[in-house]
């Protein structure tokens, strides 16, 4: 097994870097109808959120996909200056998340078709949020059979995916919604453009499989010193039935909780390179962390 040591200096003289795909930096769960600007100190959450960055910089992270959507916390000014500051390029993102029941839509989403929503994503993309452009789409679903209201909103990715060529990362509550999603997506878009987000939810690695087999991402997120093993068998599962390539990693830590003292528990982003790479094949490392990210979401 390759060192914690020769692993560290091997990511430090990659000249691409390396890039985690789920992460957050700031959160806000009060709910779509109560998110207001002013509930947090933007300086307060940069203070405890750089010395995380650096750490990882340090590792050898150079680009991090910041997943807070819309209406749960989004703000990217503050990830451009936190950009500027570390040297990690941190990615945003548009679309509306549909999960926990809904309580994080927007009345207009309730109202508006999924060919109005999707108008509204592509207008972000093409003007910016804040003056940043979004780098991918966000959405998320609860667990299967997917609701009404789940399907408008994956529809809408796909529509803006198909105008903008963004990727769509998904989340998702199981597989028989992963499913769902796929077949929506792919009925408009390649399926190569969804991501499906928190797949170690399900516990057959048979239906990971069908995912990746239909050329979708798998991503196995969440990955922390609790669910390392579990993580580990859904990576090589996928590996033995030749699906690494579909695979991607990542930890969705961070989590500066709007509304909780100083922030709450903020998680920092190194485990996946300290303690999770090691227990993998060094060959695939380059793959998981470099290669498939790349090709997933683009540069």
């Amino acid at each position: 097994m390759i060192s914690r040591r020769d692993l560290l200096l091997s990511a430090l003289a990659a000249d691409t870097g390396t890039t985690l795909v789920h992460e957050h930096v700031m959160v806000d769960f009060i709910g779509a109808d109560k998110i207001a600007a002013g509930r947090y100190d933007r300086d307060e959450v940069f203070a405890a959120a750089k010395p995380k960055l650096d750490a990882i910089y340090r590792l050898g992270c150079r680009r991090m996909l910041e997943c807070t959507p819309n209406f749960i916390g989004r703000d990217p000014v503050l990830l451009r200056r936190l950009s500027d500051a570390t040297g990690i390029d941190l990615w945003t993102n548009t679309g509306l998340y549909a999960a926990g029941n809904y309580k994080y839509l927007p009345d207009f989403a309730r109202t508006e078709t999924a060919e109005q929503l999707a108008k509204r994503w592509i207008l972000e993309h093409a003007r910016g949020i804040d003056g940043v452009k979004p780098k991918f789409v966000k959405i998320g679903v609860n667990r299967g059979p997917l609701g009404e209201l789940d399907r408008k909103v994956v529809k809408a990715a796909a529509l803006c995916s198909k105008e903008t060529g963004l990727t769509i990362a998904a989340h998702t509550g199981d597989g028989a919604a992963a499913i769902e999603e796929l077949e929506i997506i792919a009925s408009i878009v390649p399926a190569n453009r969804f991501v499906w987000v928190h797949a170690q939810n399900e516990l057959e690695h048979e239906t990971h499989a069908k995912v990746g087999r239909a050329g979708a991402w798998v991503e196995f997120d969440g990955i922390n010193v609790k669910s390392a093993n579990w993580h580990e068998r859904c990576v090589r599962a996928m590996a033995s039935r030749n699906l690494l390539g579909r695979t991607l990693i990542s930890q969705d830590s961070g989590w500066w909780h709007v509304g909780e003292p100083n922030g709450g528990n903020y998680r920092g982003y190194d485990f996946i390179y300290t303690e999770f790479l090691p227990r993998l094949d060094a060959v695939w490392h380059p793959r998981l962390m470099v290669e498939n990210p790349r090709t997933a979401f683009g540069d």
